[in-house]
């Protein structure tokens, strides 16, 4: 988990809006130091690898507002908060990247019809490895809160930021390829594949945000998890062989989740009786899966509770 050090001396974790400060931190100083290389080197792909740490900047811009909207708690007009809106930092972050591969894509094709020369490689190697020892770092300490918080904001920033890692990678083997060869078309062509990983790590992330969006299942080891805690309950409660769950769904909505499912119990029992055994249901699954909302419809035995679907009505 991401330390920080406060005046007390004692390490606390950083929170997510924290993160997301250092990451636009993060971003000018690589903004600086790719720059610069490009510039000295005159190298296409280290130029790319520039214009991708401006969209690193947006993107952790953006983040930080969709991650502070999200934290709000939940009022009249969104009972269930405004997690959702994390799905709308990584589905940006995934368009702002898809819009840098293609401008590296068109300057890496027009330098490829007219190669230059490069200049000055020893130091724009150097620069650009700086810059990804930032970015790297900092990509770990995002993955790392990310699955702490549950948060994919911080998860796609993380990714992106690895992405740029590898991409830097690509570009300084190119450099050196052209530095060794002398093939001047080289660097532009290591340029355009960079571009074309990038697009690759933008369709993946607006994808993903899509599927956020449309109220996507919890995930399958959630899923398990859920059906031991139901398996364990029934062993272990008075009278459990009498219960029976069913009609289980599952939902995703940024840092929270969501199951709602029937609990059939005996006729007999008294409500008491019943809505006690559903509260030792609701905290057994909540234990589960941390971060979890669970509604639980009680029904006797025997009786199954069918949903209606409406058609609309032809005007």
């Amino acid at each position: 988990m991401p330390l920080d050090l406060k005046s007390t001396g004692r390490l606390v974790p950083l929170t997510p809006r924290a993160l997301l400060r250092l990451s636009i931190a993060v971003a000018l100083v690589t903004i600086v130091l790719k720059s610069f290389a490009g510039y000295v080197t005159n190298s296409m792909g280290l130029i790319s690898d520039a214009m991708e740490s401006f969209v690193n900047l947006a993107s952790a811009g953006f983040a930080l507002a969709m991650v502070t909207v999200a934290s709000r708690p939940a009022d009249e007009g969104h009972p269930y908060g405004h997690h959702k809106a994390e799905y709308f930092s990584s589905g940006f972050e995934g368009i702002l990247i898809i819009g840098a591969a293609a401008a590296i894509i068109w300057f890496a094709v027009l330098r490829l019809l007219r190669p230059e020369p490069l200049e000055q490689l020893g130091w724009g190697a150097v620069l650009s490895v700086l810059s990804s020892v930032f970015n790297g770092a900092l990509a770990w300490l995002l993955f790392k809160a990310a699955h702490t918080h549950r948060s994919i904001a911080l998860e796609a920033d993380a990714r992106h930021l690895m992405t740029d890692v590898w991409t830097s990678i690509g570009v300084l083997a190119g450099v050196g390829a052209v530095a060794l060869s002398g093939w001047l078309w080289l660097d532009p062509l290591i340029a355009i594949a960079v571009g074309l990983n990038i697009l690759r790590e933008g369709f993946k992330l607006v994808w993903r945000s899509s599927q956020g969006l449309m109220d996507q299942a919890l995930d399958p080891a959630s899923l398990a998890a859920l059906q031991a805690a139901l398996d364990r309950f029934k062993a272990q409660a008075p009278d459990g062989d009498r219960l029976r769950f069913d009609d289980i769904a599952t939902r995703r909505a940024g840092q929270r989740r969501f199951a709602d499912l029937h609990m059939h119990v005996p006729g007999e029992w008294t409500l008491q009786r019943a809505a006690g055994l559903r509260d030792g249901v609701e905290q057994a699954l909540m234990d589960a899966v941390p971060g979890l909302r669970v509604t639980i419809q009680l029904l006797p035995l025997g009786m199954e509770a069918r949903a209606v679907l409406m058609e609309p009505h032809a005007s």
